[in-house]
């Protein structure tokens, strides 16, 4: 404790990393961010964007590198980067920003990137899968796997799924992304032994539109797979990544 108050009366440490070294958690105005949450659970909290407003944002993303000198944020809009970059352009200048779709990563100048020995196969079955893989890719990215992005590989096209076999066998694990009726993933999972993690996306129209129709045929795959929320890119790259990490440590 001593060496706390120690740290912050001489500047080392700001009272928000104090408070996130006593509680695990730093209570602000937009809310509680879990500070503690990576080395607790070996993933990052996430801040979700969406329903928040510009303010909110900004202040979670502040608090998130003032404890953990890095910011995961997910479903924010354009308007709310705006807004982000604008802050940061005056409270954290040396910060860096990375953004894939809707998924945006800040780094303050002291993160140390880890590194994974594994590598984390990363499949859309089209065009409209792809935010969610993005989701997904830049949580693992975080972690510091190996990535291996294969696009537009739907069963409609059988042959252009047929040709990637190799890569997806490659992998350590595989996160595979498809709307419609939710086929690809079963089929994958099907020909290799790479664990796969299957997102059903909020795509398709009509009777089982919306992603109720890839989550429901998922759940049914006759093949050994397991299958996260519709759209939830965020908890397939979480979960590949407890498994690269526990593939990193059988290989220390």
């Amino acid at each position: 404790m001593r060496e706390l108050l120690d740290a912050v009366a001489d500047g080392t440490l700001s009272p928000e990393q104090a408070e996130a070294e006593l509680n695990g958690y730093v209570t602000g105005e937009a809310g509680r961010f879990d500070a503690a949450r990576q080395s607790r659970r070996g993933i990052p909290e996430a801040i979700l964007a969406e329903g928040k407003s510009d303010a909110q944002v900004v202040a979670l993303a502040e608090t998130a590198l003032e404890t953990t000198d890095r910011a995961l944020l997910t479903r924010i809009s354009d308007d709310q980067i705006d807004a982000l970059r604008t802050a940061l352009a005056e409270s954290a200048p040396d910060a860096t920003i990375e953004r894939r779709g809707s998924t945006v990563r800040v780094l303050g100048p002291d993160f140390d990137q880890p590194t994974l020995e594994a590598t984390v196969g990363i499949v859309t079955a089209g065009t409209v899968d792809k935010p969610v893989a993005d989701e997904a890719e830049i949580v693992c990215a975080d972690a510091g796997a190996t990535i291996d992005r294969v696009d537009d590989v739907g069963v409609a096209a059988l042959a252009r799924t047929l040709d990637q076999v190799e890569r997806f066998r490659d992998a350590d694990v595989l996160i595979v992304a498809a709307g419609r009726e939710g086929a690809l993933p079963t089929v994958i999972a099907g020909l290799v032994d790479t664990p796969v993690i299957a997102v059903p996306v909020s795509s398709g129209y009509g009777h089982g539109g919306d992603g109720e129709a890839a989550l429901a045929g998922l759940l049914q795959s006759c093949t050994v797979l397991s299958v996260v929320n519709i759209d939830a890119g965020f908890v397939a790259g979480a979960q590949a990544t407890l498994i690269s990490r526990a593939i990193h440590g059988a290989q220390d």
